[in-house]
């Protein structure tokens, strides 16, 4: 694994006031990019050919390295090419879908913005767990086998997937009706069984509050809330029950984009505290701790009790719909302030009081 006194030594050797800022292109980089040239930095994209038509059409990365696979970031040139252009990684969700956080740890010697630690935190659902519970929050149940399966439940798959494959069961039966059904539609594979997460369905309103942490100002901020917009679950509403009974639908939860909410004023407060203790809790189980975004993925019930079931422990493509319009980014900053733009801050202002070393691992 690489340590941080490896990070470190590579980022000494870096030109300070000419940092340039990377990821994949992919699922945020817009918002970073973006973010990253409003506070005056170069920026990097290291993209696949067949997507290279965005970052034409929004030309807000300098460079643009293009790739077969995202794992190419890995290789020796690329990443030699990152460390001439004193590049400051920022992670997303593809990193860890694409690439893979054991890979992240052991062969990416770039400097990476955040705490790289827990990226293994988010993407194993039991330290996910743990680390929810040490801080207080209140979780769903979770079930090891379908044969103990005594209610409503959602199937999900560990990793940012952004919902493919997701499909509810209420029994034994069902779930494996239902697994054959998405395993015949492609959606994964007989051997991913084995890997799948079971979770009880928890009625309620979803909400995704993004969270950004500064270990340099000591704050941890909310900088905006969305929820997903899935396909075919949000719009199984227009097809009438008789005929959903008929064609035995099983709608998956594959998100297709996010739309932005403001939430009530009487639910923030406990919004906050959770953000603050899993900041809390997250110096204790990975020092030191978060460092960046992050995002809590709860559901809020009738009687408005909030049930947290995922977090993120970096930036999410939730945060894109805060792009120059997030009211809660509004309140702190005024005009302009998004996720992106907030990382890009947090690296130049890092950069001014020469300690980098304190938010890129």
């Amino acid at each position: 694994m690489i340590t941080k006194n490896e990070i470190d030594a590579v980022l000494r050797k870096y030109e300070i006031r000419k940092i340039t800022i990377g990821t994949l292109g992919s699922h945020s980089a817009l918002n970073i990019f973006k973010g990253a040239k409003e506070e005056g930095f170069k920026t990097i994209c290291i993209c696949k050919k067949e997507d290279e038509i965005v970052y034409q059409r929004f030309p807000l990365a300098d460079e643009v390295i293009l790739v077969e696979d995202f794992k190419e970031l890995l290789g020796d040139n690329i990443q030699k090419r990152l460390k001439q252009t004193n590049t400051i990684l920022v992670p997303h969700g593809s990193f860890n879908a694409y690439i893979g956080t054991e890979k992240i740890m052991d062969d990416l010697h770039v400097p990476l913005f955040g705490n790289r630690e827990l990226l293994r935190w988010e993407t194993n659902r039991e330290k996910q767990k743990e680390w929810l519970r040490r801080a207080g929050l209140t979780l769903p149940k979770t079930f090891t086998d379908p044969q103990d399966i005594d209610g409503l439940v959602i199937a999900k798959f560990s990793g940012a997937k952004g919902g493919k494959g997701y499909f509810l069961a209420n029994s034994v039966e069902s779930f494996h009706n239902k697994a054959r059904d998405m395993i015949k539609r492609g959606h994964f594979r007989r051997e991913d069984l084995g890997k799948i997460h079971l979770q009880e369905y928890i009625i309620g309103a979803n909400s995704y509050p993004s969270f950004f942490h500064s270990p340099l100002k000591k704050v941890v901020e909310i900088l905006g809330i969305d929820k997903r917009y899935e396909s075919t679950v949000d719009i199984i509403g227009r097809i009438p029950a008789s005929e959903q009974l008929e064609i035995a639908l099983n709608p998956t939860y594959t998100v297709i984009g996010n739309i932005p909410i403001t939430m009530r004023e009487s639910l923030l407060p406990a919004i906050l505290r959770m953000g603050d203790s899993v900041v809390t809790v997250s110096k204790e189980i990975a020092p030191p701790g978060i460092i960046g975004p992050f995002c809590l993925e709860t559901v809020i019930t009738d009687d408005l009790e909030i049930f947290t079931f995922e977090i993120s422990a970096r930036i999410v493509a939730g945060s894109n719909v805060g792009i120059g319009t997030s009211p809660y980014a509004y309140l702190n900053y005024g005009e302009g302030m998004y996720m992106g733009r907030r990382i890009a801050k947090e690296i130049k202002h890092a950069s001014e009081i020469l300690e980098l070393e304190k938010i890129v691992y």
